[in-house]
């Protein structure tokens, strides 16, 4: 069974940081395409960044380029994202995703103005 827990989420003020962290089981971690996704409610989901497998490079939103990084530890299956100068617009569930296919539960980002 494919299951991908994130956690970190939280609140905090404009100008904090947060470091999410999600936990692959299941699948080949270093063979797989992850990212990372968030969605307001009563909007579309938007991919945040993403790593690619192939030559370890990487995607970022328009919106938060310069402020996060992504980052993997293959050897504990694990996908962060670093989340700096955190803005309000910033407020949404963060979800990590394997391959376009799995979807973890998500976490709460909250950032207060």
């Amino acid at each position: 069974e494919v299951q991908l827990q994130a956690s970190g989420g939280g609140l905090v003020q404009t100008g904090g940081s947060l470091r999410l962290s999600c936990v692959v089981s299941g699948l080949a971690f270093d063979a797989i395409a992850i990212g990372w996704f968030r969605q307001v409610p009563g909007k579309e989901r938007e991919a945040v960044s993403c790593l690619s497998i192939y030559d370890g490079s990487t995607y970022f939103a328009d919106t938060v380029k310069g402020r996060f990084t992504i980052s993997r530890d293959n050897a504990k299956n694990t996908l962060y994202l670093q989340m700096n100068s955190l803005k309000p617009e910033d407020t949404a569930v963060y979800y990590c995703v394997a391959g376009l296919v799995y979807w973890g539960q998500g976490t709460q980002v909250t950032v207060s103005s």
